[in-house]
C-alpha cells in the first residue's frame, strides 16, 4: 500500500493507553475526512503508523472504533455543559457558559462535533443511542435548574431544557461551518443574549444568588 502524505512511521511501541489514543486521533481524522462508509480500517492503521492486527488488537471491527470515538466525544460535550452550568450561580451567566460551551465544543478538535451531531450511522442503533444521551444527559442538566428556579413542573422544564440544547447545538454547528465573519465570542454572547430573554421570563420562585 502506498504511504498517505498524513501517515506515521511505524514501529514506535507504545503503553496501551497512549496506542488507543493514538489509533483514535488517526480514526477521527480518517472518519470526519470519509464518513463512516467510506473509512477504510487500512487507511486508519497507516494513518497511525500501525500495521492492521495492532488496530484489530485494540478495536475488533470498524463500528467498535466508531462507537469508541463517540463515547470519547460525547463525553466530552457532556462534561462540557455540566462544568459550565457549575461554573456560576449567576443565571444569566450560566445561560453564557452553557452556550459557549457548545461553540467551543464545535470549534476543537478536529471537526468532532460531525460525529457527535452529524453522524451518518444516525439509524444504526448503538450509534442513535450515544446521540440520544448526549441531548438527553445535557437537556437534563439544564432542566434541572429550571425546575429548582421556576414553577414550571419537570415535563415543561425537561422541554425547555431541549430546546435551549437544540438551539445551542445548531447555532454552534451554523457558526462553525458557515465561515462567517462573528467571532466565537460575539456569537456566543448573540445566542445567549436570545436564550436568555427568553428563559428569564418565568418567574424565579427563589432569590438570585
Amino acid at each position: 500500500m502506498t504511504a498517505t502524505p498524513d501517515a506515521k512511521p511505524r514501529g514506535t511501541r507504545l503503553p496501551r493507553t497512549a496506542r488507543r489514543r493514538q489509533l483514535l486521533s488517526a480514526a477521527q481524522e480518517v472518519f470526519v475526512e470519509n464518513g463512516y462508509h467510506a473509512a477504510a480500517m487500512d487507511e486508519i492503521a497507516e494513518r497511525a503508523g500501525v500495521s492492521k492486527p495492532v488496530l484489530y488488537q485494540h478495536f475488533p471491527g470498524k463500528q467498535e472504533l466508531y462507537l469508541a470515538l463517540l463515547d470519547l466525544h460525547v463525553d466530552d460535550m457532556i462534561t462540557r455543559c455540566r462544568d459550565a452550568l457549575a461554573s456560576t450561580t449567576d443565571n444569566k451567566q450560566r445561560v453564557q457558559a452553557a452556550i459557549g460551551a457548545f461553540f467551543d465544543f464545535v470549534s476543537s478538535q478536529g471537526e468532532a462535533f460531525r460525529l457527535v451531531f452529524e453522524s451518518d450511522l444516525r439509524n444504526v442503533a448503538p450509534v442513535r443511542q450515544r446521540m440520544e444521551r448526549n441531548l438527553r444527559e445535557s437537556a437534563e442538566m439544564i432542566s434541572q435548574v429550571i425546575q429548582e428556579d421556576t414553577g414550571c413542573s419537570s415535563d415543561e422544564a425537561r422541554l425547555l431544557g431541549v430546546g435551549l440544547v437544540g438551539m445551542a447545538e445548531v447555532s454552534a454547528r451554523y457558526w462553525i461551518t458557515s465561515n462567517g465573519s462573528i467571532p466565537k465570542d460575539a456569537a456566543t454572547h448573540l445566542i445567549a443574549r436570545l436564550s436568555w430573554r427568553g428563559i428569564s421570563g418565568f418567574p424565579r420562585t427563589v432569590a438570585d444568588h
